[in-house]
């Protein structure tokens, strides 16, 4: 990954030249562009492995630039993360419905940026390859359907397990169609590595509650020559097959029936490791399986593996981007929303409020004579401070209200659908707890205050988001020189 190629279409120079070196610093081959020609010309010499492209450049909306590229099969599939200074909310929605693969406000953070230029290469570079084994898939598929058109009934398979399916998922649906397809009376998928005394059962055809179940392998010849030799394995019968030679003995001498007559072993991998086997048999009424039936089965498996590995991929990719959202919005001291997530979020439930003619309160806390802690206690006190009252404040409010940690020791909580007299009542509550609360350490015990401004719509002057900030801003100015530990609103 450290040897990529990022390429950079934006017509500032500063911020070229700083995206550049936050790049290059961590290992990336750059290339930059100032507008939408010299991107083109820029494509037309090689292809970059992602591409960060400005909202707005001279001449054209990097929207459209976005749209140009997404229409061209050429560049369909280099990742784009669209990089802006616009609301978040507007953009994203306008990008990613045109396939960009994310969005990054500016300014930047390095960090973020870094990680989010990381997640957007292993995902496509994951994808790529799956999409390349999947390729491989369709093409060995289409020649056993050229060999066999009697055996169609491979594409309804595929085409079921190739959906957002987990992998428990995708073993049933296989299990089932290829037990139908050949008219088998038993279809299992054993999940076990090679020289493993045991496996495990991951789904059963003829009994689908059968899951998870533990059988001893040593009993199971077929399965233990197939994970061995990772090849399929079939026992046309069980009555004359040298491999099933002792455990027949083991059968007679206990009087065990065992009402199989023929046998498929098909073996599967998921990465470099053997992960099991499916586990085909007919019973002794019916027709023995064959050398055709191996072939048939073993290209529905062989196909359907892809399948799998993009499930545990997309499960992957999933929570990963699920791990990233929360990075980019919540502060890491205190886990509450950081500030660029509160204005988003503030931004949001202003225009609700205003549409629907809706209070808004927000109150700004800021704890009394916090530098006092950390110069008599240390950092590592006041860090564990400041975690317990963003606890405290999130643990007290509703589940439509939100905490963010706006800066240093100042907090704000945004308390939809409350009115001011409501918000005060509130802030005083607040006060009263963090005034009567010991927050305890490894390091030692602290007492502190806390002054709240108290602001609300559509009270007084203020119309906006930025209005809300500066009456609570001001209130918490009066309650600060009023002696602290005061609420003003």
């Amino acid at each position: 990954m450290a040897s990529a190629h990022i390429m950079i279409a934006d017509d500032d120079p500063s911020i070229l030249e700083s995206l550049t070196g936050v790049l290059r610093d961590s290992g990336f081959e750059v290339s930059a562009a100032d507008g939408r020609d010299s991107l083109m010309r820029a494509l037309g010499n090689g292809t970059p492995d992602l591409l960060l492209l400005d909202v707005i450049m001279p001449g054209v909306d990097g929207v459209q630039v976005l749209q140009e590229l997404k229409a061209d099969s050429r560049w369909r599939d280099i990742p784009v993360l669209m990089v802006s200074s616009l609301s978040p909310d507007e953009m994203t929605e306008k990008t990613f419905g045109l396939g960009a693969a994310d969005f990054i406000r500016k300014p930047f953070r390095p960090r973020e940026l870094i990680a989010r230029v990381q997640a957007q290469l292993r995902s496509h570079a994951a994808l790529s390859s799956t999409r390349d084994a999947l390729r491989s898939a369709e093409d060995a598929l289409r020649r056993a359907r050229d060999d066999a058109e009697s055996r169609k009934k491979v594409v309804d398979i595929l085409h079921e397990v190739t959906g957002d399916l987990v992998s428990d998922e995708i073993y049933h649906i296989l299990a089932r169609r290829v037990a139908r397809a050949l008219k088998l009376s038993r279809c299992s998928v054993i999940l076990a590595k090679p020289g493993d005394k045991t496996g495990i059962v991951a789904t059963a055809f003829d009994d689908p509650a059968l899951r998870h179940f533990e059988i001893h392998l040593d009993r199971y010849p077929e399965i233990s020559s197939a994970l061995e030799t990772g090849l399929p394995v079939l026992v046309e019968d069980l009555e004359s097959s040298d491999l099933h030679a002792n455990i027949r003995l083991e059968w007679k001498a206990s009087g065990t029936k065992v009402p199989i007559r023929s046998v498929i072993v098909l073996p599967f991998s998921l990465g470099a490791e053997q992960a099991g086997v499916f586990f085909l048999r007919r019973l002794t009424d019916e027709p023995a399986l064959t050398q055709v039936d191996v072939e048939f089965a073993d290209a529905v498996v062989k196909a359907a593996v892809a399948a799998i590995v993009r499930a545990q991929l997309l499960e992957t990719t999933r929570a990963e981007n699920t791990r990233l959202e929360v990075l980019a919005h919540t502060d890491p001291l205190t886990q509450a929303l950081n500030r660029r997530a509160l204005t988003v979020r503030l931004v949001s439930e202003m225009d609700r409020a205003r549409r629907y003619n809706a209070d808004l309160s927000m109150l700004m806390v800021d704890l009394d004579h916090f530098k006092s802690v950390n110069d008599t206690h240390g950092h590592l006190v006041g860090d564990d401070v400041l975690r317990e009252v963003a606890h405290l404040l999130q643990e007290s409010v509703r589940s439509v209200d939100f905490v963010a940690r706006y800066g240093g020791e100042e907090f704000v909580v945004v308390l939809p659908e409350t009115e001011a007299p409501g918000a005060v009542k509130f802030a005083e509550r607040m006060r009263e707890r963090i005034a009567a609360t010991a927050f305890v350490s490894d390091r030692g015990s602290v007492r502190i205050t806390a002054s709240i401004g108290v602001a609300s719509y559509p009270l007084g002057d203020v119309h906006t988001v930025d209005d809300l900030f500066a009456r609570a801003d001001e209130a918490l100015y009066r309650a600060k020189s009023g002696g602290r530990n005061l609420v003003c609103q």
